[in-house]
């Protein structure tokens, strides 16, 4: 097969760090994914290669691949590969050195020690080492980025780290559920008050002035209260739309540690 291969659960904005930091130090990923993601911070996402076959993310591009044949070919040119798999079905045919949940679900649905002979997962809704050998704090503050080997990350508090000041205030949620069409995009500056999206025929405005720092995908079906868009505040900040966010480069390089760290504890 393929040695060393990390197989990560999830490939939005914030797995998305952790393949990137992996693959640049010469881990093959293989990242699974779901039929429908909704990551809002696309430029930034390997899992918009599950609509466009492709996805680049700074200097790596990853590839959407159907079987486990095209997986390795994929990851033996250097890439990250993305499969549709969100059960993680294919880990009967693979042997992982590790496995990482990165679907920030903020529970656990499905993934345990058993999966591999090392599993890490990402944020609250997992325990180690009862579910897994090690937890990532992704709570921003002190101990963001804190490998656990015994206990839990922080609990979900519903309110999104503080930027610029704001919080709740940067962050759009769907009114009502419907299909939702973009009227401006990823890196646009908007006014407070100013629509950014129409689901059906209700706008959705900006509660504060910034750049447009995520929007979801054109055209997504959307529930009310779903995420959809993510507006920052610091105007002069527009690259941030199309790098790795300081938060995910942190986790990146716990989970990149922590990879290390039990492999040379376990003896693997």
């Amino acid at each position: 097969m393929i040695d060393n291969l990390i197989i990560i659960r999830g490939s939005g904005d914030i797995a998305s760090g952790s393949i990137h930091r992996l693959v640049k130090c010469g881990f093959p990923v293989l990242a699974l994914e779901t039929g429908r993601p909704s990551s809002i911070r696309r430029h930034i996402a390997f899992s918009e290669a599950v609509y466009d076959g492709t996805a680049t993310v700074e200097d790596v591009t990853a590839e959407l691949v159907k079987n486990v044949n095209e997986a390795l070919a994929c990851m033996r040119r250097g890439n990250p590969a993305v499969m549709i798999d969100p059960k993680a079905e294919v880990l009967s045919k693979l042997q992982p050195l590790a496995v990482v949940d990165a679907i920030l679900a903020k529970r656990n649905i499905g993934t345990h020690r058993d999966m591999a002979p090392i599993t890490i997962a990402l944020g609250p809704g997992f325990s180690a080492p009862e579910d897994v050998d090690a937890v990532i704090e992704t709570m921003r503050g002190h101990d963001l980025g804190r490998i656990i080997t015994n206990g839990s990350a922080l609990p979900n508090t519903g309110v999104p780290g503080i930027i610029g000041g704001y919080g709740i205030e940067r962050v759009n949620f769907a009114p009502c559920a419907g299909t939702l069409r973009n009227v401006r995009k990823i890196s646009d500056y908007v006014e407070a008050g100013e629509i950014i999206a129409i689901i059906d025929d209700t706008p959705v405005t900006a509660q504060i002035s910034g750049i447009i720092r995520g929007l979801i995908r054109d055209g997504f079906q959307v529930t009310k209260g779903f995420k959809i868009a993510d507006v920052d505040p610091r105007k002069e900040q527009k690259k941030n739309c199309f790098t790795i966010s300081d938060k995910a480069r942190c986790i990146a390089g716990s989970v990149l540690e922590a990879i290390l760290y039990l492999r040379r504890i376990k003896g693997i």
